[in-house]
């Protein structure tokens, strides 16, 4: 791979993808933890044996543009992502840390807000924040603030992306494309009959409430790239084929009407507060049930199932065609977490 780093690079799809796998992975020998996982696996975490359980480590960057939207800000944004890539590993958080970069003249009473929004979550998930950098750039060399964030969760059995079974059922947690046309309606002015806000939210209860149930095959959450680029990560690394039916995609119809006006795909769009589930078919009426208990589970709907193939995602159209979901080869709209 040659060239220069572009904004698509980091949008979660192919092209991030290729990056990845030609430049950063090659760079690094010693990528594994030992008995454990680590970057050539591409989960959401890497997790190291620890006794009869599993000690899971996850980190990332926020960047997102405006740092405060419909539904959420950055803070509440870095902490709930750091608490979901640890529960679609099936691991409880244990702990936090943060660093966060701060642009010179950044007014302090939206630091706070932000640390604020941070500490909201980790109150509502019952997990520390344990250790924290603030460091502060030059005016114009940075844009406002950007936070990066790490955390440590507990497993007794590791879930990853490339578990899927044929037989298995297909569950999203929650309503598809709030967070990313929310973040749109604010960047462009746009305005909608009805308000849309992020999605944006810690999935740790909805996943404790799945598992408890049990039959849990794979998880992920479908941030960048969307559920079409989270379904053929799914489906490529778990060597099958994921049929899903359009009808049953749970979207809002003011989210679906943006989508159809702006020419987006809404399975494409950036999600920070759902999971893709894939559960053994026995259990899928269960494990859905009990995730709409939950607050953040109540639109969970099963939308498809897992069949013998080559890794592809196919979509079942409401007039009854047939339509290959690709990956994405980049994102509609950038810094969008």
């Amino acid at each position: 791979m040659e060239g220069v780093i572009t904004l698509e690079h980091g949008s979660g799809g192919r092209l991030m993808r290729e990056l990845l796998e030609q430049v950063i992975l090659p760079a690094y020998e010693l990528n594994r933890a030992p008995g454990g996982t680590g970057l050539p696996e591409m989960d959401d975490g890497a997790f190291i044996p620890l006794g009869d359980f599993k000690l899971v480590f996850t980190t990332d960057a926020y960047t997102v543009k405006p740092i405060f939207f419909p539904g959420g800000d950055i803070g509440r944004l870095a902490a709930c992502g750091t608490v979901n890539d640890l529960a679609m590993m099936g691991a409880r958080p244990l702990a936090l840390a943060t660093s966060v970069v701060v642009e010179e003249g950044f007014p302090i009473e939206k630091l706070r807000k932000i640390v604020r929004s941070i500490n909201a979550v980790c109150v509502e998930v019952g997990v520390p924040l344990v250790a924290g950098d603030t460091k502060v750039m030059e005016k114009g060399e940075l844009d406002e603030v950007v936070i990066c964030a790490s955390g440590l969760g507990l497993a007794e059995h590791v879930i990853t992306d490339a578990g899927l079974r044929p037989g298995d059922r297909i569950i999203i947690t929650g309503t598809i494309g709030d967070h990313h046309m929310a973040l749109l309606s604010v960047r462009e002015g746009l305005s909608f009959e009805a308000p849309i806000r992020s999605d944006v939210a810690p999935l740790w209860p909805v996943v404790e409430a799945a598992l408890r149930v049990g039959g849990i095959t794979a998880m992920k959450d479908p941030t960048r790239g969307g559920v079409a680029g989270a379904l053929n990560e799914m489906a490529r690394k778990s060597g099958v084929d994921i049929w899903l039916n359009e009808a049953d995609l749970p979207v809002r119809p003011e989210v679906l009407s943006a989508a159809e006006m702006l020419g987006l795909d809404v399975l494409e769009l950036t999600n920070e507060g759902i999971a893709i589930v894939g559960v053994r078919p026995d259990r899928a009426e269960e494990v859905l049930a009990a995730i709409r208990k939950t607050r953040y589970g109540r639109e969970a709907a099963i939308v498809g199932e897992v069949r013998p193939g080559p890794g592809r995602v196919v979509l079942e159209t409401v007039v009854g065609g047939k339509r290959l979901v690709r990956e994405p080869i980049g994102a509609p709209m950038p810094r969008i977490c």
